[in-house]
């Protein structure tokens, strides 16, 4: 008799067995694979911490990382979520960021990237540092005495620190350094110089700031040997020059000039 000519329910009766046949194979095939993952044999046994680790003792990090990853490495290298092995690396003080790859049979390769501190945010020794991608970051360095402050609303920070850059290379033409460069809520820009002077940036885009920066450094030598003595503080706020108070002398720049915008 022809398959065609089964009945009905012999057909619905092999078409059911071929399905559980099916289905078992599937599950067996299942379970012979999650035994292969979770064999012994895949256990990590030994985890290689590469890359940047300045501030770090790699067998330290181990130490201090195994109680929390023992659950996790449990679970054979195959089978190992790798994402909360990096999490919990990147938890760490002073790492940015954590590679974590398999390396068989029973390996973790970690590579870490510190962070590289630039400056303090906030107030120094406050325990919150720029990096070199103008982030923040939590930790405490070793000796931070040589870092510059920057301030601002959180959300501003690579912006403090590019603005930063820029000036702290235009007045290195006087021999001068930024101790301290803050960006009030309102958008004004204030820095302290490493000689204790005060200047008064304003308001405006980097690249108006950084002309106003540049006026000054062209122009103030020329000041200075009129009126001789150390700089307190400077306006660059003016339109088309600036104020400059030394000790024991006041002078603007500019004639009659008003500040084009006030910080307060």
């Amino acid at each position: 008799m022809a398959q065609t000519d089964l009945p009905l329910d012999v057909k619905l009766m092999t078409m059911v067995t071929h399905a559980l046949v099916m289905v078992f194979a599937v599950l067996c095939l299942g379970a012979l694979a999650n035994w292969v993952l979770r064999h012994p044999v895949w256990a990590v046994r030994a985890i290689a911490v590469h890359g940047e680790v300045d501030h770090q003792n790699a067998v330290g990090l181990r130490a201090q990382l195994a109680t929390q990853m023992r659950s996790r490495l449990s679970g054979g290298l195959l089978a190992m979520d790798l994402q909360p092995v990096r999490q919990m690396f990147e938890a760490v003080p002073w790492v940015r960021q954590a590679l974590v790859q398999r390396e068989f049979p029973n390996r973790l390769r970690v590579t870490l990237e510190e962070h590289r501190a630039v400056a303090w945010w906030g107030q120094a020794g406050g325990g919150q540092l720029v990096n070199h991608l103008g982030e923040i970051f939590d930790a405490s360095p070793d000796d931070g005495d040589g870092l510059p402050e920057l301030a601002g609303p959180t959300a501003r920070v690579g912006e403090v620190w590019a603005l930063y850059q820029l000036l702290d290379a235009e007045l290195e033409r006087l021999d001068l350094g930024i101790e301290r460069l803050e960006l009030s809520e309102r958008g004004s820009w204030r820095a302290t110089l490493d000689n204790g002077a005060r200047m008064e940036l304003g308001r405006g885009t980097p690249e108006e700031l950084l002309a106003r920066a540049r006026r000054f450094t062209a122009t103030v030598s020329q000041l200075a040997e009129r009126y001789p003595g150390a700089v307190q503080s400077v306006d660059l706020r003016y339109p088309n020059g600036y104020a400059l108070r030394m000790r024991g002398v006041t002078t603007v720049n500019e004639e009659d000039a008003k500040p084009a915008n006030n910080t307060r």
